[in-house]
């Protein structure tokens, strides 16, 4: 017979089933790096009210790494930006400029999209 419910250690993880405090999931989830080694720049406009911005995907980088990287890019380009869910995001169309950055880092990006 299965446990389902008791109130003995409090809070559980929904993922590996532990008491919230001993869980590790969020640790184990950060420290993965988010992308899958296959970079793509991209340029998109959908949603975001007329204005273009540049998407780099697929960076096998941690947070802070991926955060360090948007920098010296956005820095790159002179505009904005941010780094959300594994995906840098510059505003404005600048697609070769951050490819040439990051052939430069030693990465090797590829053009996707229109």
């Amino acid at each position: 017979m299965a446990l389902v419910y008791s109130t003995e250690t409090g809070r559980m993880c929904p993922d590996c089933r532990q008491p919230l405090g001993d869980c590790t999931c969020k640790a184990a989830a950060k420290t993965k790096p988010a992308g899958d080694g296959n970079v793509r720049v991209s340029r998109e406009s959908k949603g975001r009210g007329g204005k273009t911005v540049t998407l780099v995907r697929g960076l096998p980088l941690d947070a802070d790494a991926l955060a360090a990287l948007g920098k010296q890019l956005r820095a790159a380009c002179g505009s904005g930006g941010t780094a959300k869910d594994g995906v840098l995001e510059i505003q404005g169309d600048h697609c070769e400029r951050v490819m040439a950055e990051l052939t430069k880092l030693g990465h090797k990006p590829k053009r996707v999209g229109g």
